[in-house]
Order: C-alpha cells, then sequence, then structure tokens
C-alpha cells in the first residue's frame, strides 16, 4: 500500500505488476484518438486494448492506495497515466533533499572489514546509480576514490599500489582487486595467528622440560660422578678394583696389579 514515505518502492511495484499482467498499455502509449468511420479494423482492436489496459491500470491502482489518500486525485482524471503523475506529484520526495541524502551517506561510507568488500563496494556503486537517476552523475573515476578513501588501514598497502600505476581501474577492475587483497590478508592473519600459536607452545615445552631438568639436577650431577668398570660394567668400581678383573689377570698368567690406597 501505499503511503506517505515509499512512492518510489510502490511505483516500481505497480509497474513491474501491470507489466507481468500485460496490461501496461494505457501506461506506456498515449491515448488513441477516438473511433470514428475512417477507423479501421486495426484502429478498433487497438483501441479495445489501450481502454482495457488503461480502465484495469485505474483500477489496480486504486486499490493499492489508503482510501484517504485517494481524495487526494480528482475522480475526474480518467487516464492511468494521468492519475500516476498526479499522485507522483503529491507523495514523490524533493528531487533535493534525497540527493543530498544519497550523496552524504555514499560519502560517509566506511569499510570496517566484516561481511565481503564485494558487497560493500556494489553498495557504494547503487548508491551512484540512484544519484544518477537524480541527475547527479558520478564518475568512474571518482567512484573509484570514493571506494578506495573509505577501506580501512589494512588496506595502506594496496592504495599506495594504485596510486604508483599510471593506469586507472575501472569499477570493475577495483572489486575484482579489493576481493583478491582482502583474501590475502585473510590469508595473512591466519598464518600469523598459527605462527604465534606455534611459538606459545614452543615456549611452553620449554620452560617445562627446564622446569624437569632443574628438579632432576642432583640425580644428574650424582649419576655423573659415579663410576662404572669397564670390565664388568657394573658401577660403583673402578676396573682396577674389580675383583672378576684380578681373577681374570691371575688366570692369563699376568702380574698383579699394585693395590689401590
Amino acid at each position: 500500500m501505499l503511503n506517505g514515505t515509499n512512492f518510489k518502492d510502490w511505483k516500481e511495484n505497480m509497474m513491474i505488476l501491470l507489466g507481468c499482467m500485460d496490461i501496461d498499455l494505457a501506461l506506456r502509449m498515449p491515448k488513441p484518438d477516438e473511433l470514428n468511420e475512417q477507423s479501421t479494423q486495426e484502429d478498433e482492436v487497438y483501441w479495445g486494448k489501450w481502454e482495457r489496459s488503461n480502465r484495469l491500470s485505474l483500477m489496480i491502482m486504486k486499490r493499492g492506495i489508503p482510501e484517504a489518500f485517494r481524495g487526494a486525485v480528482t475522480d475526474e482524471v480518467t487516464n492511468a497515466s494521468d492519475f500516476l503523475a498526479e499522485i507522483q506529484k503529491r507523495f514523490a520526495k524533493n528531487d533535493k533533499a534525497e540527493t543530498s541524502t544519497l550523496l552524504a551517506s555514499l560519502i560517509s561510507m566506511k569499510y570496517k572489514g566484516k561481511g565481503n568488500v564485494r558487497e560493500y563496494i556494489m553498495e557504494m556503486s547503487h548508491l551512484a546509480s540512484k544519484l544518477k537517476a537524480l541527475k547527479l552523475e558520478l564518475s568512474d573515476d571518482l567512484l573509484v576514490h570514493l571506494v578506495l578513501i573509505s577501506l580501512p588501514a589494512q588496506f595502506n598497502q594496496f592504495k599506495v599500489s594504485y596510486n604508483c600505476q599510471k593506469d586507472k581501474w575501472t569499477l570493475n577492475e577495483l572489486i575484482s582487486f579489493c576481493v583478491q587483497e582482502e583474501e590475502r590478508l585473510k590469508q595473512d592473519k591466519t598464518e600469523s595467528a598459527h605462527l604465534a600459536s606455534t611459538s606459545k607452545d614452543k615456549g611452553k615445552r620449554k620452560n617445562k622440560d627446564n622446569k624437569v631438568a632443574a628438579s632432576n639436577g642432583p640425580e644428574q650431577k650424582k649419576q655423573k660422578v659415579e663410576v662404572t668398570c669397564f670390565f664388568c660394567n657394573k658401577p660403583g668400581h673402578t676396573k682396577k678394583e674389580c675383583t672378576k678383573y684380578a681373577a681374570w689377570r691371575v688366570k692369563k698368567g699376568l702380574p698383579e696389579l699394585p693395590k689401590t690406597k
């Protein structure tokens, strides 16, 4: 239903509806001349189609307008195209005010890195299209610069790369390059997080090993000073003190070793 703020959407929906029903002829073509004796059969067919389109279009449009608003248009208006024009005069927004609102929204837009950069740029392009419909056309170069200005600090290297190039980008090229840059930034962020996590785990393991080494320090020192026999491989004595080694030397007819003090 039409209200005081949705005329543009209401008109667009109404034109789609009448077009799909194939009864929008009266809104697209002017009213034909009245039939007379010189009218041909083709003129009669066309008149019938136009008259039907005009009658049904008026009925459907009036059905989509609150009764309180219908009194704003006199019943003497019997042409569907004229009826729509009268409605537009009373309910359409002021073009200057709408232009200012759209332009302020476009200039103040900032991409915060959430969502999708492609959708963000397409939204800015949509606002530019609305301004073009209001007879304020922004060049592609200006729109490209507005997009770059609105990107966050993560894209600074990307902006410098563009400024250093001689060639200018179209809006479609900008969208493609921005999507690639956003994917690269996400990948770098993931790798940095993984590296930080790995370094943290290594630090924890190193601290744990140091604690274990500190707790086992006395035992390790004790093991270092403890001797082992090279003959029988038993700890607690040297080869010279080994009784088995002494017996082996006697068996072999070797002289006895001097006794240690």
